[in-house]
Formats: C-alpha cells, structure tokens, sequence
C-alpha cells in the first residue's frame, strides 16, 4: 500500500476517469470548483491521454513525474505503464479526489507542493530510486508553462523526455526553425537542452473547462550534451535575449543598445563580421550556431575592454 501526503492509503483500482460525465460526477462528489487563477482545465479524452503516455516512451523500469495532476487522469494512465509515478500538485483540495482516483496504483504518489518551489532533484533521489529513467509528463497549466519548463531544463535534472501538453502557440515557438515568426528566445532555449517534436494537436474542446485556444502536446527529447558549444552559458542566452527585445530591429541595434555605448557602438559591426554575421540581419534569421559563435566573439571583446 502507498500514501501521499495527505496520509491516505490506496487500494484497488478506479475506475478511468477521463470522460466528461466521470469528471464531473466527481467535482461534484467532492463539491469542487475549479480555480481559473491555477489553469485547472481537465482533460476528457483518452485517445489524447494515450497518446501523451506513449510518447512518453515508458514501461515498467521507467518513472513518470506529473506536474499538476488534477483529478488524475493522466495519473491513472501513467501508473498502468510505469514502474514508478509520482505526481507533484499545488490544490490541496484535490488530495482527497486523488485519493480515489488513484486508488489500486500502488506506484502513484501525489506530493503537495508549488512545482516551482520544490527541490526536484532532491524530490527525484528521494522518489525514484531502483528507476532505470525518468520523464515528466504533464498537461501543463497554461500560465507557468515556461517557467516550469525552464527549471526542469536549466536545472539539468536527470531526465530522459518531457512530454507536455501546452498551449499551441507555446508548442510552436518551441519546435520552430530559424528564419520565422514563431522562432525566438524560447525556441533557442529549448532546443539548446532538448530535440522538440510535436505529438499532436489537442483542439479546446476536450477539456473540462473549455480553455479559449487548442492546445499541442510536445516531446522534448534530453540531449546529452547541446548541440553548440558555448564557454558561458549564462551570456550566451543574454545575448539571444537581447537579440530579440525588438524583433523588427536589427541584430546591430538590439545588440548595440543592449551592450554598447555611443562612443563604442561604431566596433560592434566589425564584431558582428568577425562573427560572420551581417549587421543588416534580424535576430530571427540568426541559427543557433550562429548565435554560440556571436556570444563568444561579444565575450572576448567586453571582458577585454571591460565594458
């Protein structure tokens, strides 16, 4: 038998809950309301569900780690395949609902914390030992996707996937290549640690509630190592950063106003050259290669002159 923090034991299996009458007859068992301010929209359709967990790439020596379960829908599906899942959940209110869901999983424990404040690493040594590989697998709130994406990735934590459904236009500026209006930062960032692939498109209207956009559901794949090599991470993503504070500026300006005075600013071209990159260009057009290159030129000369 197994317990989550709320001291609850789990016994035999529950029923699958991922339908809209399921769903509803539990909120309504547990009297709940859904909170708006915590992106609580429930997933009701287990073709969607199916195909999360198998992207996921799971099985009985591997653990899921589920970030903002809900009532457990996915939870349930996660615990048929994995050896091992645990599940971090902000909503107190939810516990006793788990509780039920998640009855008969015996591998499925529910952790009450605030992701973004937990120790994960700490949380990962301390849940999964005997796992061969962990992968997150979440249907993400839409309002702290990236900075819930961001700490599992900078974090560097030991992970194989993350496969997460977020809003699509996130899942698109993740996936993008250079030269478009979805690449940016965010695309950089992301494919710097991970190789992206998006699963599927998962239109609105199989939540409960119905958000106002679709949503997608994509894998990132952990790289072992980034596939640039950068002396300083830290500056390297500074310099995507500012590279993009006005996309319809060029790279010259943006870099200029980020890093160089108007006495010095005339020295940033021929950096810019020495770079191999044309000052003309815009920050969009810019691979990451290319960028990795940048930084590392930008670097030498502002340690030098001590700008």
């Amino acid at each position: 038998m197994n317990k989550d923090h709320s001291g609850t034991s789990v016994g035999q299996a529950a029923l699958d809950i991922a339908s809209p009458k399921r769903t509803n007859d539990l909120l309504r068992k547990h009297n709940l309301t859904l909170k708006k301010s915590l992106g609580q929209n429930f997933l009701v359709d287990p073709n969607i569900l199916n195909k999360i967990v198998s992207a996921a790439d799971l099985d009985a020596s591997k653990g899921a780690l589920e970030i903002g379960p809900g009532i457990g829908a996915l939870t349930q599906q996660l615990a048929k395949i994995a050896g091992r899942v645990v599940a971090v959940e902000i909503d107190q209110r939810l516990l006793p609902l788990l509780q039920e869901t998640l009855e008969g999983y015996p591998q499925a424990t529910v952790v009450l914390g605030d992701v973004l404040k937990v120790d994960l690493r700490a949380l990962i040594k301390e849940q999964f030992q005997g796992v061969s590989k962990i992968s997150v697998v979440a249907n993400l709130p839409y309002y702290v996707t990236t900075p819930i994406l961001m700490k599992l990735l900078e974090e560097k934590l030991p992970l194989e996937h993350i496969v997460v459904m977020i809003q699509k236009e996130v899942a698109d500026r993740m996936a993008a290549p250079p030269g478009g209006k979805d690449y940016g930062s965010l695309s950089i960032a992301v494919q710097y640690y991970c190789e992206p692939e998006i699963v599927t498109i998962v239109p609105h209207t199989v939540f409960i509630p119905q958000p106002n956009v679709d949503s997608a559901v994509i894998k990132l794949t952990v790289r072992e190592r980034p596939p640039v090599e950068v002396e300083d991470e830290a500056f390297f993503f500074d310099v995507v950063q500012a590279s993009f504070t006005q996309r319809r500026k060029t790279i010259y300006n943006n870099l200029a106003a980020k890093y160089f005075t108007k006495e010095t600013k005339p020295q940033l071209e021929g950096l810019l050259h020495e770079a191999g990159i044309e000052p003309s260009r815009r920050g969009e057009t810019l691979s990451m290669e290319e960028y990795a290159r940048l930084s590392r030129v930008l670097a030498r000369h502002l340690n030098k002159t001590g700008m």
